[in-house]
């Protein structure tokens, strides 16, 4: 059923209900076919090391690719950082601050969307303090996107975790990115965001960490800023200015 569950994952391109509905109507596979994916990096739904947070989740999926220590999605002190593929200014040097004073002083994992922004500035503040980092794609395991973070990519890679529902050679789609926030947020035991705007997909990740129960930590901007960290705080969400309010829930 393993096998199957993979060759389905990669014939359908990742699509969950596609998947879903070649296990209900038990679609025929051939023999041959199972062959060729049993060597492929990935863990499945039924693995006894499939995560029970993600088991959790909205439309859990069926089949995880992945490229690095794959048991890094099992450790518990996960925190999820997320926030605008265009950040100020300020929202660079708080999140640049906070996360820095945090991570070298306390052993945390984070998790990030490989974007630009501050998806890219968490992973690299996590290994610059030697820490492990997971960046969860909206693409194929394979690619690379936004371009330009390459290099990066290849450092998670090799000292972290990178996953994504979509087997390789999936290209990116505008759909996929929303659809994949719901893994950032369910794999975390908290969600920190660092700088978005009012309308911002940030929302998302955001609407699925509440849904899943986890805390949500935001970090405070100027009063005259059109932030969704102020709006997030004022309905509720922990304020963070400094290492010992994320540690507070993390540990």
């Amino acid at each position: 059923m393993r096998n199957i569950l993979i060759y389905f994952a990669i014939k359908y391109h990742g699509d969950y209900q596609k998947i879903l509905n070649a296990i209900k109507t038990k679609e025929k596979v051939q023999n041959e076919d199972l062959q060729k994916v049993k060597n492929i990096k990935a863990l499945t739904i039924i693995d006894e090391n499939y995560p029970l947070s993600l088991k959790n989740c909205y439309m859990p999926p069926f089949v995880i690719f992945y490229q690095g220590d794959i048991s890094l999605i099992n450790e518990e002190n996960l925190l999820s950082v997320v926030g605008s593929r265009n950040p100020s200014d300020y929202g660079i040097k708080a999140t640049k601050k906070v996360l820095n004073d945090f991570l070298s002083e306390y052993d945390c994992i984070i998790v990030s969307g490989l974007a630009k922004g501050i998806d890219t500035l968490s992973h690299q503040i996590a290994l610059k303090n030697k820490r492990k980092t997971i960046a969860v794609l909206g693409c194929g395991i394979d690619i690379c996107y936004p371009l330009g973070n390459e290099l990066l990519k290849n450092e998670i890679e090799n000292v972290g975790l990178v996953i994504s529902e979509y087997p390789p050679g999936v290209q990116p789609k505008k759909e996929y990115f929303p659809f994949r926030n719901r893994i950032i947020a369910c794999l975390a035991k908290a969600v920190l965001i660092g700088d978005a705007s009012i309308r911002s997909g940030t929302q998302i990740t955001v609407k699925y960490a509440l849904e899943y129960g986890k805390e949500i930590l935001a970090i405070p901007h100027e009063i005259f800023s059109s932030s969704f960290c102020n709006e997030l705080i004022k309905q509720g969400a922990m304020l963070v200015s400094c290492k010992e309010d994320i540690a507070m829930v993390m540990f």
